[in-house]
This record gives C-alpha cells, structure tokens and sequence, in this order.
C-alpha cells in the first residue's frame, strides 16, 4: 500500500483528541496507522523532530515539493485580534496557525478537523470568543469558518468534520482508513459534513437505561439509576454518535458512566443556554424532546408510559443500585 502522508497541526484546543487518540486499541494507535499506509510526517505531541526540521518540511509542503495527502487539523483556528491571526502562532515560525492553515489547505489532497473545535468552533469559541475563534469550514451552525463555504480540498471533499469532545479513536482512524482507500465520498458525510459511519446513530441507541426511559422512569438526582433525560439534562435521544454502541476505552461512555449526554458532537453544544445537567422544561415539559417524534405524541405517550411503569422501574430508577429484580417467568403457570 503507498504511503498517505498526513500532517497533523494542534490549533488553539487543549489536546484532548490527540490524548484520546492515544486510547485506540485493538491494535494501539501506531500500528493501525501503519496499516493503514499513513506516514506520520509530523505531529506536534507525539514527534520528536522540532526547530528548523519543522520549518522545512511545512515550507516543503506549502510550496509542493512534497505531496500533503492528509492535514488534520485539531483544535478551533483562533482569526483574533482584528483577523490576523496572531492570538495563535506556531511557533518559531513566525507565522499564525491561521496562515497555516489557510495555506496548508490548498495542498492537501483530504482535510480532517479532529474535534468538535477544529470542526465548528466548541469551547474554544464559547462565550464571547475573545480569540474570534472559529472552525476549519463551520462557524457553528453556520457554514463558512476559516476556509469558507466553497472550499472542496484536491481529493473533491469539503473538510471532514470528527466532531466531538473529545473524539472516539476509532471514528478518526475509520474515516482515515476510508479515505486512504478512496472510498470516502460527499454521501457518506451527513448534513454538517460528519461521517455518517457514526453519525447516523444518536446516542441514546444503546443507552443502558433505555428501559427507564421507555417508561419515563426518571432520576431524581445523579448516581441514580433512572433516565436522565427529564430532569438532568440528557439529550442523547438528539445527539448523533455512536457512543453506546462502540464503547469507550473497551467499555465505557459517558452514560455508562452516570454523566448526562450534552450532545458534544453538534455545533454550538458548548453553549446550550442552560446548565449541562438540568433540563429546562415549559410548563413541566422538556424543551429537548427526540427530534423524530412530535411534542404532542411525546407528551401523550410520556403519561402512558408513566402509567404504565412497572414497580420495578419505579424503584430502581431511584436508588444508585437495583434494589428489585425482573420477575422470572415461567413456561408451567402451575409450578
């Protein structure tokens, strides 16, 4: 397999992506990118080489004299102060992240933003966004960001945005795999240019306390184990992402792990308008209700299902371990 050289620049994030990347297993991290057939050509946390080595390859690979198939791009493109850029240099260079970026681009023959900031901004441009920051081709829900709404990289894909904060491991090395292969088109990303290997999933498919919910049998409280949804800010049943069904780590997600759903694949989830883990409700109803289902059938059957709540559930949903088991059922009613 020929080598598909990827570069990959950290913008103005924490590095979060990069750690969870390091969590890929089965096999680890550098093995599936070799193969994969990608070349490493540079990655600020995991590389060694630094100073002038550095300047020479992205000069090289600015002007073309060496072939760019692959820019990652982690973290969101800091345009401040005044659209220079200059809030964040790489360093050494004498040059913004921003002008990097916006020349790197045109060389590549794929453009991937790792991250929920690299795609669309996420929390490094929350709040009043001092820094002006924005995403590789999102800014928010709007198109634009940093290269504009018509870019198309050499390969014909606008950038693939890995949304999510941080990224699965696997949903990066899956889309690499992809494109390495050719086989990544413009209809296997959905509509805010996510893969759809992930995103034609929401999370709340999968979820452990899917049962509660059937029956709107809802915590109270965190560490108890009914739906989250009704009071704690929940909004797995809205969010796009596999994260219930390829676990984390080797077995975990975020409601496995007793943590609302915040949606953090989306743009804009940074800022929600409200606390993460409370839901805000009109007239006692969630404001966030499953985007497939209207608010009317919601309600109609969200008082069925309450009705309809085994003691079980009732009990279980309220306590932190399960206090009542399924009933047995049994073939002979006579025994």
């Amino acid at each position: 397999m020929a080598n598909f050289n990827m570069l990959w620049l950290q913008s103005s994030g924490c590095g979060g992506c990069t750690m969870s990347l390091l969590c890929a297993e089965s096999p680890p991290l550098f093995e599936q990118l070799s193969w994969q057939g990608i070349n490493l050509l540079w990655h600020p946390a995991l590389s060694e080489a630094s100073g002038q080595e550095v300047q020479s390859l992205l000069s090289d690979l600015e002007q073309g004299r060496e072939s760019l198939d692959l820019l990652c791009i982690e973290g969101a493109v800091a345009q401040g102060p005044d659209g220079t850029g200059d809030f964040s240099r790489l360093p050494g260079t004498g040059r913004s992240m921003m002008s990097w970026l916006q020349g790197l681009s045109t060389r590549a023959n794929y453009v991937v933003a790792v991250g929920s900031c690299a795609a669309y901004g996420g929390v490094s441009a929350g709040g009043d966004n001092p820094s002006d920051a924005t995403g590789a081709q999102y800014a928010g829900e709007r198109l634009g960001g940093l290269l504009g709404e018509a870019f198309r990289s050499r390969g014909g894909l606008p950038v693939i945005n890995i949304s999510g904060c941080p990224i699965h491991p696997q949903w990066v090395l899956e889309s690499l795999a992809s494109l390495v292969r050719g086989e990544m088109t413009l209809q296997d990303l959905d509509e805010l240019g996510r893969p759809r290997s992930y995103t034609d999933h929401l999370v709340h498919h999968g979820c452990p306390r899917n049962e509660y919910y059937e029956y709107k049998a809802s915590a109270q409280q965190h560490s108890q184990q009914g739906c989250l949804m009704e009071h704690l800010g929940c909004i797995g049943t809205q969010a796009h992402a596999d994260c219930n069904i390829r676990l984390w780590n080797g077995g975990g997600s975020c409601l496995r792990g007793g943590y609302a759903c915040i949606n953090c694949t989306a743009p804009e989830f940074e800022n929600p308008g409200y606390g993460f883990l409370s839901t805000p409700k009109v007239a006692g109803i969630p404001i966030g209700l499953p985007t497939d289902m209207p608010k009317a059938w919601f309600v109609a059957l969200s008082s069925l299902s309450k009705a309809a709540m085994p003691a079980r559930l009732r009990e279980n949903a309220l306590s932190d371990h399960q206090l009542m088991a399924p009933k047995i059922y049994y073939k002979n009613k006579r025994r």
